[in-house]
């Protein structure tokens, strides 16, 4: 195919071989398979601010730190340098989020490096060496479901070993690998410590993988996974291999004000977002 413009100087640097094909196009990014020696791998391009519509974007970046004052206080003032800082930190912040988490042996892509605007990244592949669906694509038994289920609260409660909520976790940011499920799409990344809505998001991506891996085992739709991991979160007992059970009694006396607000936004954005996921489903089918 012809090469895009944001990968050309990648081939001039000698970092790609070759661009193979688009494996999908989104409102955040366009996905490449490139051609690196004898290894393909992705090439992610993000878009420029001004090209993407991802919603409610501050929610996710509260608590995320920046190099220093002067850039805070710019992106605080939306001047142009601060616009430039803000779109580069969102960029940077799947990057960085990769890096940390392969490190911490949660199933993620693993990257090979960020060249202007450009991540190169592990190629996840099916069985057969064919692109891996997303989790929203495949059929599954109920044992099957229970089995990714259990590897994918594990995932969760990895990263948020070290202060990670992917923040919009579903069937849409899970792709099914030879080896099981691989968690992508992570440029909004919520800094777990840093952020007021930290729990509503985890929430969130919990009750989504529920819900998506509970119409294969519906038992799995009665448990309540999130605040049992928040609640061991909060104590400082939280630990990769902590043993969870998926039961939590939830204290209906307390007001949870924050859970309030983002189920509200949630219930604003649910068709936005799985729109976008459709479509980019769409996209990734025809290629």
């Amino acid at each position: 195919m012809k090469t895009p413009p944001a990968l050309q100087p990648l081939i001039d640097d000698g970092i790609i071989d070759e661009v193979i094909r688009s494996l999908k196009s989104g409102k955040e990014a366009t996905v490449y398979v490139v051609r690196s020696g004898s290894e393909l791998r992705c090439a992610k391009v993000y878009r420029d601010m001004a090209q993407r519509s991802f919603q409610q974007r501050s929610q996710y970046q509260e608590g995320r730190k920046v190099r220093g004052s002067r850039q805070t206080r710019a992106i605080g003032k939306k001047t142009r340098y601060g616009r430039k800082e803000e779109e580069s930190a969102w960029k940077n912040a799947e990057v960085s989020a990769l890096y940390q988490l392969t490190t911490a042996g949660v199933r993620v892509p693993r990257p090979y490096g960020y060249f202007n605007g450009v991540l190169i990244m592990e190629l996840i592949t099916d069985a057969a060496g064919h692109s891996a669906p997303r989790l929203g694509e495949v059929e599954l038994t109920a044992e099957r479901a229970c089995e990714y289920h259990d590897f994918l609260i594990q995932q969760v409660v990895r990263m948020l070993c070290v202060g990670i909520i992917h923040g919009d976790l579903s069937e849409y940011n899970v792709l099914v690998g030879s080896e099981g499920p691989v968690i992508i799409d992570l440029p909004q990344a919520v800094n777990a410590t840093g952020n007021n809505s930290a729990l509503p998001l985890l929430e969130r991506d919990v009750n989504n993988i529920r819900s998506t891996l509970g119409q294969y085992a519906p038992k799995l739709l009665d448990t309540h996974f999130a605040r049992e991991i928040w609640g061991l979160f909060e104590k400082g007992e939280l630990r990769p291999d902590s043993k969870l059970t998926g039961v939590f009694v939830r204290n209906e006396a307390l007001a949870d004000v924050d859970r309030v607000v983002v189920a509200i936004d949630d219930a604003r954005e649910e068709a936005l977002r799985r729109q976008r996921g459709r479509d980019e489903m769409g996209a990734w089918g025809e290629n």
